[in-house]
């Protein structure tokens, strides 16, 4: 009779030493850049006991991202579904959000995109039951609002493209816009904390055009 092989128990410091490791190289380099043996070397553990932990570098960047995911959408997203908040306050909570969050994970938009072209996307099916009737109470107040007068009538496409576009591209677009513009990293970084007033402003001055 074969003696079962024992089961060697993970360790939670070690899982989270890769995981940061992984964050730190999946920023500077790119998903795609990014060796298994690269992370292991970051996180001074050898290739094989990675490998334990996660099976594969993709296995290992969809959780990191599904954590951010998470993360984001119990502390922010969740509130903006709340009936008692108005849809100024609802914007600024959104836009400091992102902000801070892809401050955080600079990689984060790039790979949603991504994902969202694959078919299936794992991580789209995965948010899309909480994100749906989110997403759906949120376009309704704002078209209630709009009913009443109080906002502008607008398109919910065109809002969400205001909100999405001017808190996201500018991260997706950096490089572009350093080239253009002469900012260095860290008035870069300055320049997106002063966007956390500025873009609510600008995305109520739409709503409120008189």
């Amino acid at each position: 009779m074969k003696a079962e092989k024992q089961k060697i128990p993970k360790d939670g410091s070690t899982e989270e030493r890769i995981k940061e490791a992984a964050k730190r190289l999946f920023t500077q380099k790119g998903f795609a850049a990014v060796k298994t043996r690269d992370i292991a070397e970051e996180s001074g553990i050898n290739l094989a006991l990675l490998n334990y932990y996660f099976r594969s570098k993709q296995r290992l960047f969809d959780i990191i991202m599904m954590e951010n995911m998470q993360q984001f959408i119990q502390g922010t997203i969740m509130k903006i579904s709340e009936s008692n908040i108005g849809i100024a306050e609802k914007i600024e909570t959104v836009v400091i959000a992102y902000i801070d969050m892809i401050t955080a994970n600079p990689y984060l938009p790039i790979f949603v995109m991504n994902q969202m072209q694959n078919v299936p996307s794992k991580l789209v099916e995965k948010m899309e039951p909480v994100m749906k009737p989110i997403r759906a109470n949120f376009i309704k107040q704002l078209e209630e609002a709009m009913e009443k007068g109080e906002i502008a009538k607008i398109h919910p496409f065109h809002f969400m493209a205001n909100l999405v576009g001017l808190t996201i591209f500018p991260f997706i677009g950096k490089p572009l816009l350093q080239r253009v513009s002469g900012v260095t990293n860290e008035e870069f970084a300055t320049l997106m904390q002063e966007r956390k007033k500025l873009v609510p402003k600008w995305i109520n001055m739409i709503l409120n055009p008189g």
